[in-house]
């Protein structure tokens, strides 16, 4: 691999900048799903970290407490450095990478969806023919982005996100301004779930999504796939 990475060699992670939901809970992003799709990918292209707030985006304490083994990506020196050093995406340029990736956690429903500097970026990744991906509730960072006809990229796509049932199950409906499978079905989406906390990773061209936590995995290997095509 060359010392300097050309843009089909680096892909971009996007984090939250939020730290509360709408009732005033803790959140933010949620631990294993940066760990899993990092370890997956980062052997084979450079990671960037974003966020809109840039630098030390916050992790959301509840997912540290119940994926303990995933605690060594928050050590990790380099994964370390990437969180302190993150760029705001008023930084990132599209052109620079061949993926983005949305990491989720309750914290990407509040901020992201009405950041028009997110929405303009993944607009600019999907508009290029370039992966855009997002797994749980990442999706919702999506909501308003368009194809270059100004559709919504979920319209007839298939897709997944955190379904309803694993929401009311967690007991945060009212602490996010919308459900994302809701949302995802409102914009013509065609939505696809696996049980409540079983792994589902949807592909639809170069839209690539996850439903839960346990689906973190499966998508940083359904990225890999696409981008080693």
């Amino acid at each position: 691999m060359p010392t300097v990475m050309s843009s089909t060699r680096k892909v971009l992670f996007v984090f939250t900048s939020t730290n509360k939901t709408l009732t005033g809970k803790d959140t933010g992003w949620y631990l294993p799903e940066a760990a899993h799709p990092y370890y997956v990918l980062s052997p084979h292209f450079d990671v960037d970290f974003a966020a809109p707030k840039g630098p030390n985006p916050p992790v959301d304490p509840s997912s540290t407490e119940l994926f303990k083994d995933d605690l060594r990506f928050l050590d990790d020196r380099t994964v370390r450095s990437k969180l302190a050093n993150a760029k705001k995406l008023s930084d990132v340029e599209a052109d620079d990478y061949a993926a983005i990736f949305y990491v989720g956690g309750h914290g990407p429903v509040i901020d992201l969806p009405v950041d028009p500097i997110n929405v303009k970026l993944a607009s600019d990744f999907y508009r290029a023919g370039k992966v855009v991906a997002a797994v749980c509730h990442g999706p919702a960072a999506l909501v308003n982005v368009v194809d270059a006809s100004g559709k919504s990229i979920f319209a007839g796509r298939h897709a997944t996100a955190f379904s309803n049932a694993e929401e009311e199950q967690v007991g945060k409906v009212k602490d996010v301004p919308f459900l994302v499978e809701d949302k995802i079905k409102s914009l013509g989406g065609i939505y696809e779930a696996a049980e409540p906390w079983q792994p589902k990773v949807v592909v639809s061209g170069d839209l690539i999504t996850g439903q839960n936590p346990a689906s973190a995995q499966g998508i940083g290997e359904a990225i890999l796939k696409n981008l080693q095509k």
